[in-house]
């Protein structure tokens, strides 16, 4: 299976790329997310440690459980040969309401199919008045004409 584009990433490709993720994981669906990751994919996500596509759907699922109306924004921060580093926005609210903007950043690793064989998010959440939020394009996958991260200011 291959997942363009592939490695070596360009600045092009590099952004290409982090659009299908953003894009993938805008759709909220834990299975279609989790094919983008090879079979034995190694994460870190905060402070839990996993592996494998379907450590990646429960994980995923028990997410979007709990984060409601989610909606995200993916920026290249860098990128060389298989690797990419983004930077990112999320923005949810839980069960009673709450809202909040979760700011990150992610490594990714990649195989020469393009899959991604290594992620490592170090993520920070802030609550946030639900007046303050910034995305607000329906649910799933951003419009073209809807601003990134540094146009939101972010």
């Amino acid at each position: 299976m291959s997942r363009p584009p592939l490695p070596p990433f360009d600045a092009e490709t590099a952004a290409q790329k982090a659009r299908l993720a953003e894009d993938a994981w805008n759709s909220r669906d834990p299975a279609r997310v989790a094919l983008a990751y090879t079979e034995d994919s190694q994460w870190r996500n905060r402070a839990e440690f996993f592996s494998g596509r379907a450590a990646i759907v429960a994980f995923l699922t028990r997410k979007w459980q709990r984060e409601f109306d989610y909606r995200l924004i993916k920026e290249v921060w860098a990128y060389t040969d298989n690797r990419i580093a983004v930077r990112f926005a999320y923005e949810w609210h839980d069960d009673s309401g709450h809202w909040f903007r979760s700011h990150g950043n992610e490594q990714w690793e990649f195989d020469a199919a393009g899959l991604m064989r290594r992620r490592e998010a170090s993520i920070n959440d802030v609550l946030i008045a639900e007046v303050d939020r910034k995305f607000h394009w329906p649910l799933g996958r951003r419009p073209d004409d809807d601003p990134g991260l540094s146009e939101h200011g972010l």
